[in-house]
């Protein structure tokens, strides 16, 4: 489509969630509906190991609003959220996530900062319902984001986001297996705004973002769309520079106020072990930015649908 018809989709990436999706697109239907309102449910089925598929089929073929996207295995959340960005046929998207912890109720809050002149309004919550290390671990994934977004929008982040859908146009040959969408979306746009919303208990399982995933999401970001890393690995060497002149200023002026000289294996084998680990840490990072070099040159896709499900193709 040249020009994107005026309404909402709505991008759900799916996993392991067939308990919930009847009830979030019931919750989802009022929410969108109305006169004259144009709206769509992309439900992203992400690799899962359950039956969830099968119920994105079967509300497909009820919901002729709702749209299923089969991937050919779990590629991750914000892989399955590129593929249902770049499917939308709205001009705004709003992505949620399947475990009704983020209301849909809450979405006329996000549209309504959004038609305030944003190109992308954050839902962070008012209060968080996860545990102590899954909160540690989303602290350590919006300070991965600084670098890229700014300080002040990292710390507002969530997967609860609508946007103007032109806005993937600025990462339309973006073809990489680590995506981040909030990363991508400063591609398009500096203008950034949020909203607090209710954050509820999660319906049903429990929750498939580790602090082990988060950490590793992080450190992909981090190396995989900043050089953060590589000014961090620049510095410790000037520092250790800088230690290393202060240790022959040491055992120089000993030698010249005192005639002696700095006795002890100890005190070398320790100056020896902290610059080989600097040297170490250095190489380490540089061997990620060769690694994501290197996946970057053998062009795999960020993912690959293995079927759709809509009423309008059983037609």
């Amino acid at each position: 489509m040249n020009e994107l018809a005026q309404g909402i989709s709505v991008i759900v990436p799916v996993y392991n969630s067939a308990e919930i999706l009847p009830q979030l697109v019931a919750r989802l239907e009022p929410v969108l509906r109305g006169p004259g309102k144009a709206f769509e449910i992309l439900l992203v089925n992400d690799g899962s190991r359950d039956k969830s598929w099968d119920v994105v089929c079967a509300l497909a073929s009820q919901h002729e609003w709702v749209r299923g996207l089969n991937l050919m295995r779990n590629y991750g959340q914000h892989n399955a959220l590129l593929c249902g960005i770049r499917a939308a046929r709205y001009a705004t998207v709003v992505t949620i996530d399947d475990d009704l912890q983020n209301p849909p109720e809450e979405i006329p809050s996000l549209l309504g900062e959004l038609e305030r002149g944003f190109d992308v309004v954050y839902g962070p919550p008012e209060h968080e319902q996860h545990g102590l290390w899954r909160n540690l671990a989303s602290v350590l994934t919006k300070i991965a984001l600084q670098g890229a977004m700014g300080a002040e929008t990292a710390r507002h982040v969530s997967a609860f986001r609508a946007f103007r859908t032109y806005l993937r146009e600025a990462f339309a040959a973006y073809s990489n297996p680590f995506v981040s969408i909030d990363v991508l979306l400063t591609w398009g746009t500096k203008r950034f705004s949020f909203v607090r919303v209710r954050h509820d208990p999660r319906h049903a399982g429990s929750s498939n973002y580790t602090m082990g995933r988060l950490i590793t999401h992080a450190m992909n970001m981090m190396t995989g769309f900043s050089t953060l890393p590589l000014q961090i690995a620049s510095l410790l060497g000037f520092l250790c520079t800088l230690f290393g002149l202060a240790v022959l200023a040491l055992v120089v002026g000993r030698y010249f106020i005192e005639g002696t000289i700095v006795p002890g294996f100890t005190f070398l084998a320790s100056i020896i072990a902290i610059f080989s680990g600097v040297q170490l840490f250095a190489l380490g990072i540089i061997g990620e930015y060769l690694a994501r070099m290197h996946f970057r040159m053998m062009e795999r896709p960020s993912y690959t649908v293995r079927s759709e499900a809509s009423a309008i193709a059983k037609r």
